[in-house]
């Protein structure tokens, strides 16, 4: 199959959260399973830096009037998977990231520049196109791809089946209505069952409107954006077309995480010889300028501070850890209101050690160092960072939503747990589950047993790549019928 893969971001040649690590991986688990499968993203300058074999190759002409609009050929490192850089410097060649400038305000023009990269993967998806290779099917990610199927309804016929991922329905890709006239697509797409939504114009509802297939990124939070708590806004336009909505959970490249190969940590274990794991947190406790205390549990959160997160159950559930003997780290950047309060936490503790930022690299060393992984999240459409900590054998505490409900099994379940889960969004719930993680580690022998079944789950992409196969094929079938 031809598939050309839409993104705002792909890993490793740009990325700001979770979309771009499943825009890396899919795509190279697909091109392994023998598929014809090309990444298209924006040229931002990041991206142009890091991308590898670049050469110019076409012109898609200035189909908005903003500059030309040229596509660069080059290959993503690693995998060697095939990527098309949609090049125009007026919209995309600018410092800050992909979405807001340097004072991390959206760019102004945002509807534009993601309008101009649907636009580029309509035009090499007409049959007969400048770039000399047309997809049987166009996969398009969140609502900075959402105008992708939309340029395809209205557009040169016949058009590939589209396919559309909502990573999260948080954001949508909401800008005011006068915008529509700019966007090259008929008033008639202005419409209850287009991109209208109260008065705006939404980029996620025509995604969610126009494709041919929706899926998102776990089983449970498929079901939960059919909810009125959960759909922000947009329920009832999932349960019209629940019957092409299907849940698919996320894998996580297991090259780039696996703790017998990983160079960014100091010393490599395995589900078999666990040595290295005790000597990397003896070397994370001693950088962080934690007491160097084996018997202590080690609690750690890499995430973003903000209040979907769950950070202000951390903060409740801190003064037990430190009562218990715990320690704790943590890495993020978010609301500068839980920044500030988790530095004064560490001023007061030398049990906690704050990073504000992120680094790939110290996100390795963290996650292999520690014994418990904290992901708190009021909701969550599907969380890689716990699938990473279950690599390593850093055992997930997480609320039961989402695909952390889907990835993690809680220990009660005989035989089959792998860390520690609770229901509700509350301190009172999560300090129970915290009080549960700190008894389970104080028997080493049962601790390792879970840490085993954590370490052996299957969490590649090979699942996750095959169900995206069929679906593709199911679409062109029908494409075809």
């Amino acid at each position: 199959m031809k598939i050309l893969f839409v993104t705002s971001e792909a890993y490793p040649l740009i990325k700001t959260g979770g979309l771009a690590d499943v825009s890396g991986a899919l795509p190279a688990a697909l091109a392994k399973a023998g598929d014809d499968i090309r990444i298209m993203l924006p040229a931002y300058p990041q991206a142009l830096d890091n991308a590898e074999h670049k050469r110019d190759h076409v012109s898609l002409g200035a189909p908005f009037g903003r500059g030309e609009i040229r596509l660069i050929e080059a290959r993503m490192p690693g995998s060697g998977v095939p990527v098309l850089l949609v090049d125009c410097p007026v919209l995309f060649g600018r410092k800050g990231n992909p979405y807001t400038d340097s004072n991390d305000q959206d760019w102004p023009d945002n509807h534009l520049r993601f309008a101009t990269l649907a636009r580029a993967a309509a035009i090499i998806s007409a049959p007969s196109n400048v770039y000399g290779w047309a997809p049987d099917v166009v996969h398009a990610n969140d609502w900075q791809t959402g105008l992708v199927p939309a340029y395809l309804r209205y557009g040169s016929k016949p058009s590939p089946s589209s396919l559309f991922t909502i990573h999260n329905m948080q954001y949508q890709g909401l800008f005011p209505n006068e915008v529509l006239r700019e966007l090259g697509l008929p008033s008639a797409s202005y419409a209850i069952d287009g991109l209208e939504f109260h008065n705006q114009v939404s980029f996620l509802k025509a995604g969610l409107c126009y494709s041919d297939a929706l899926t998102t990124v776990s089983p449970t939070y498929a079901r939960e954006i059919q909810t009125l708590e959960q759909g922000c806004g947009m329920d009832g336009v999932l349960r019209l077309r629940n019957n092409v909505l299907t849940g698919l959970l996320n894998g996580i490249d297991t090259n780039d995480w696996n703790p017998a190969t990983d160079d960014r940590i100091p010393h490599t274990y395995s589900v078999t010889s666990l040595s290295g794991k005790a000597k990397s947190k003896a070397q994370l406790q001693r950088e962080m300028g934690l007491a160097i205390e084996p018997k202590s549990p080690l609690f750690c959160m890499v995430s973003r501070l903000t209040d979907q997160k769950g950070i202000d159950m951390v903060m409740d559930t801190m003064p037990i850890l430190i009562e218990r003997g715990a320690e704790v780290i943590v890495l993020g950047t978010g609301d500068k209101v839980w920044e500030n309060a988790l530095k004064k936490r560490a001023a007061q503790s030398p049990k906690v050690h704050v990073v504000i930022g992120y680094n790939e690299d110290l996100a390795h060393r963290i996650i292999a160092a520690s014994d418990v992984f904290m992901m708190p999240s009021r909701f969550e459409p599907c969380g890689l960072t716990q699938m990473y900590a279950l690599r390593y054998g850093t055992l997930p505490l997480v609320r039961n939503t989402g695909g952390l409900a889907d990835s993690v099994v809680d220990i009660s379940v005989k035989d089959q747990g792998t860390g520690f889960v609770f229901d509700e969004p509350t301190s009172q719930d999560m300090t129970t589950a915290v009080k549960r993680a700190l008894e389970h580690y104080a028997s080493p022998m049962a601790w390792k047993k879970t840490q085993n079944r954590a370490m052996s789950c299957d969490l590649s992409w090979a699942l996750a790549a095959q169900s995206y196969k069929n679906l593709y094929t199911n679409l062109i079938s029908s494409k075809k019928t």
